[in-house]
């Protein structure tokens, strides 16, 4: 069972710059609340109730003036700052006294999830001892996102934004980790990108014949909201759930 999380909140935005200069992504309003409101609701949905911010450094303040460490919705906030981005898998490294012995959930500050169902199917999915589990979602536009190729509803492998049509099945900002994701994360080398890259992260899990998938149906949403378009249709979306239905996302 997963108990503890980590929201990535770190990130340049230079996709939604000028408006990411002075003020982190994740803390631009989305409809009626902060962006970062959206995934930390999630993993509350989970169950999870110690989760670790990871946020980028000299903004520490800024997030601490919305979410403080206590008295938050009934859960334990902690703060890390990140000196520069390294990739998703830094998040593991500079948890690594958060996370302990435990399993752990990772969550893009950036990603939006909303759904019939959803609190059972994050809870259903945080119930695993050893490995790693991942949420695909079906897109138009598979060459902007990691995908994943299956066969007979099993992994083999995971791209990263690939040129040609593999897989039209992103794999979604949110990751279920067991506590060997640490010591993994250490091993990975450098990209290109001069990152370290999750889809090297989950390739390990593969290798090993431990990584499981789960899938957004058709009445499910994910939205990814990295460019100033996407994030605007996220606000549209939330706006027009909150307003006929009169229930917060």
């Amino acid at each position: 069972m997963i108990k503890k999380g980590i929201i990535l909140a770190g990130g340049l935005g230079t996709r939604m710059s000028p408006l990411t200069k002075a003020v982190n992504k994740q803390l631009l309003p989305m409809y009626d609340k902060p962006l970062i409101f959206y995934p930390l609701s999630v993993l509350m949905l989970a169950g999870i109730r110690n989760i670790l911010i990871i946020v980028n450094k000299g903004q520490l303040n800024q997030f601490k003036k919305i979410l403080p460490e206590k008295n938050n919705f009934g859960v334990n906030l902690y703060y890390k700052e990140q000196l520069k981005p390294r990739g998703l898998p830094d998040a593991f490294i500079l948890g690594e006294k958060f996370i302990g012995k435990d399993n752990v959930a990772l969550i893009l500050g950036d990603n939006f999830f909303y759904g019939q169902s959803l609190s059972q199917s994050l809870k259903k999915n945080t119930k695993f001892k050893n490995g790693a589990k991942i949420y695909l979602h079906q897109v138009k536009n598979p060459q902007l996102y990691g995908v994943a190729i299956l066969k007979n509803r099993k992994v083999v492998k995971i791209v990263e934004k690939p040129k040609k049509n593999l897989s039209n099945l992103a794999v979604t900002g949110l990751y279920f980790f067991d506590k060997n994701v640490v010591s993994l994360s250490k091993e990975l080398q450098i990209s290109k990108r001069k990152e370290l890259e999750i889809t090297d992260l989950l390739n390990k899990y593969i290798k090993k014949n431990k990584l499981k998938v789960d899938f957004i149906g058709r009445g499910g949403t994910w939205l990814d909201t990295g460019n100033i378009q996407d994030y605007y249709n996220a606000t549209n979306y939330i706006s027009a759930i909150e307003n006929r239905q009169g229930l917060k996302i």
